[in-house]
């Protein structure tokens, strides 16, 4: 017998197929049937991926917004960011405003602050000449810096109220900045580069704390008068001297305040690394050295501190958290489940199954390990809700994952 061929074969099938799909749709069910499995197919895929999302969904945000530490304005956010939030509401930011914190900072917690200071005219007044900027910066350093002006940390940078108005045509502050004077200092053969104040040559060394040893010669001599630009030499004669210049880091001066949320900064002055040189005086032994000490440590260029507000207005969801004890770095994750067990509502009950509370203890009761006043206190109920993903998880991101993947936890 002639075997038919695979295309002869193919045809037969899909004839066949074509049949079967036709009397099945004439069944009265089919077509509900179909549609059915397919929607099913699609609402499961979209749950699927529902699970697998990483980060928690936000949800709207109460935000306090205070300008010039006067009105203040309390709105609801969905916006990530204090920038986003701020060309939400039209509110402008003008040369010379002040932000706190920054716009890029995270909107992560409930009765979130925003601070902006607006700014005013000032008068700076550099070596006699004035310039008028518009600044609210707190600092006399960062004012300088708005109105374009180059501060070094040997500078003389102050800020004095103003008397008359009419005068300086500045409003409540100006700022006065005293140069320090640049000469070149050559350091038993190195050149340094530095600004000083002071008036004389021995001035200046005892400023830069160095320190003279018999053998060392000075010139000009020590009761010479300074001018800019100067060249002044430290030599020691007779003995092998290397010098090595050193960073200094710029100290962190941190501030707390009030009017800030918790857990937010804003940088008031930015600061800068300064500069040391230090000098070894070395030994050599067959021409190859054996040892060395420092002798003198010349610091060229001070570092300028970094001011740093730091929040710690703990009012809100955030602050609870934080008076509880729970880690900042788990604040989301607490916030994440909280807010789908509770929606952060301290006597919310489960009406089926009697749960409890923020994180809906069940039976309620067993929050009294944390506290007799476990009924009413979210922060008491926060102590034990700790300690129960800590105890069952290991830690509130293995918490957040698992209520991510079941729906409870």
């Amino acid at each position: 017998m002639q075997r038919k061929s695979s295309s002869t074969r193919w045809q037969h099938l899909k004839r066949r197929l074509v049949r079967r799909f036709k009397g099945f749709s004439k069944h009265p069910v089919a077509i509900p049937v179909v549609t059915f499995a397919v929607l099913g197919l699609i609402s499961g895929g979209v749950a699927v991926a529902l699970s697998l999302r990483s980060e928690p969904t936000v949800d709207a945000r109460v935000v306090i917004i205070s300008q010039d530490r006067g009105q203040q304005q309390v709105v609801p956010s969905r916006e990530s960011t204090v920038g986003e939030l701020l060309d939400r509401l039209d509110i402008p930011v003008n040369p010379g405003d002040v932000v706190e914190p920054a716009a890029a900072t995270q909107i992560d917690q409930d009765q979130f602050r925003i601070n902006i200071y607006r700014a005013k005219p000032v008068e700076v007044v550099d070596n006699g000449v004035s310039t008028f900027t518009s600044s609210a910066a707190t600092t006399s350093r960062s004012i300088a810096n708005q109105a374009g002006l180059t501060t070094y940390a040997e500078d003389d940078v102050t800020m004095t109220p103003v008397t008359n108005f009419v005068e300086t045509r500045a409003i409540g502050q100006q700022v006065n900045i005293k140069r320090a004077m640049p000469v070149n200092v050559n350091l038993y053969g190195t050149p340094i580069a530095t600004r000083t104040q002071a008036k004389t040559v021995g001035d200046l060394l005892a400023e830069k704390k160095i320190t003279l040893e018999e053998n060392d010669q000075v010139s000009p001599a020590a009761n010479e008068p300074i001018a800019a630009n100067q060249q002044i030499f430290v030599v020691r004669n007779g003995v092998r001297l290397v010098t090595e210049t050193q960073a200094i880091p710029a100290p962190v001066q941190t501030v707390e305040d009030g009017s800030l949320s918790y857990g937010t900064t804003a940088v008031r002055q930015q600061g800068s690394a300064g500069q040391q040189v230090v000098t070894y005086q070395v030994t050599t032994e067959n021409g190859r050295e054996t040892a060395r000490k420092a002798i003198q440590t010349v610091v060229t260029t001070q570092p300028v501190a970094q001011i740093v507000a730091r929040g710690n207005n703990i009012t809100g969801s955030k602050g609870d958290m934080a008076r509880a004890g729970i880690a900042a770095s788990d604040f989301t994750y607490v916030d994440y489940i909280v807010t789908k067990e509770s929606g952060w509502n301290p006597v919310a009950r489960n009406k089926s199954s009697g749960a409890y509370g923020l994180c809906q203890a069940l039976p309620g009761s067993k929050m009294a390990s944390a506290g007799s006043d476990w009924e009413s206190n979210p922060v008491t109920q926060l102590k034990w809700c700790d300690g129960y993903a800590k105890g069952r998880y290991g830690s509130w991101a293995n918490a957040y994952r698992f209520w991510l993947n079941n729906k409870y936890w």
